[in-house]
């Protein structure tokens, strides 16, 4: 199976870009499967649902969010309808939505998305490993589920990697969002799990992580409050992994995506 897992959309920019060129890696990838982290995707905070929906049908299958997930009320009660928009699985229960989807594909095979939410330097939710593991012992890949791809939405790099190695074997594949900046580990675990500890972002690399980069280096400088940070606005590029798997659902391939903008390009050949 060939999946595509898109980091952080920031904006418009971020937006735009992910939904133009989602149909195009599509074809050029032969993907059987989209996936897109889309909490920053409304002026750098939150998801709107005609946003969501404009994802969906561009071609996404599951969209993930994160500690931005209620900066848009009116996901709300979008989330509590549309089951292919996950949060967090370790939110509180009674917390809206879901954080895992399961979704069966055209020719019926099904792929599990499921969402985390790191706890260093972040909000103090629910352990995500054990979160993560419960969710697990209910979802094994083998005939009838043939994918795993699991979004650790985290700030720390050790906390992600920590993550990726516990659950190594039992999943396809573990990707890192959140902090914006694309990482160079791409590897695969000894058990057969696809690892990247951050896909990056879909947005403008001429910012401080997706935002407009005099606002944020002032506040950096002067220590106080000032301007409200926006979105840069200039040509995005689209930032994720292309993740290959095996009959078993392990993966034998892990390649870094990176289309337009600032960043050098790459796209793995099929």
């Amino acid at each position: 199976m060939k999946l595509l897992f898109l980091g952080d959309l920031l904006g418009r920019a971020g937006r735009d870009a992910a939904i133009k060129a989602i149909p195009e890696l599509r074809e050029k990838l032969k993907l059987d499967f989209v996936a897109v982290n889309a909490e920053n995707a409304s002026h750098g905070f939150g998801l709107g649902p005609d946003m969501a929906d404009a994802l969906f049908k561009a071609g996404a299958d599951v969209i993930t969010l994160g500690n931005h997930a209620w900066d848009r009320r009116e996901i709300i009660p979008y989330i509590a309808q549309e089951k292919r928009l996950i949060r967090p699985l370790n939110y509180p229960p009674g917390t809206p939505g879901q954080g895992s989807a399961l979704v069966t594909l055209a020719d019926g095979r099904k792929v599990l998305v499921a969402q985390a939410m790191g706890r260093l330097f972040m909000d103090p939710l629910n352990c995500p490993f054990m979160t993560m593991d419960e969710l697990l012992t209910r979802h094994r890949l083998g005939n009838s589920l043939h994918a795993i791809i699991l979004d650790i939405h985290a700030e720390a790099s050790s906390e992600k990697m920590a993550f990726g190695h516990a659950f190594d074997g039992r999943v396809s594949a573990v990707v890192g969002t959140h902090t914006h900046i694309p990482t160079a580990d791409h590897q695969i675990f000894p058990r057969g799990t696809a690892y990247c500890t951050d896909l990056g972002m879909c947005g403008d690399y001429d910012s401080v992580i997706g935002m407009s980069k005099d606002a944020a280096v002032a506040r950096f400088i002067r220590k106080m409050p000032g301007e409200r940070l926006t979105p840069a606005e200039g040509q995005a590029t689209v930032c994720g992994a292309f993740i290959e798997t095996g009959e078993d659902g392990l993966a034998t391939r892990i390649e870094p995506v990176r289309l337009g903008g600032r960043l050098r390009a790459t796209l793995p050949e099929v």
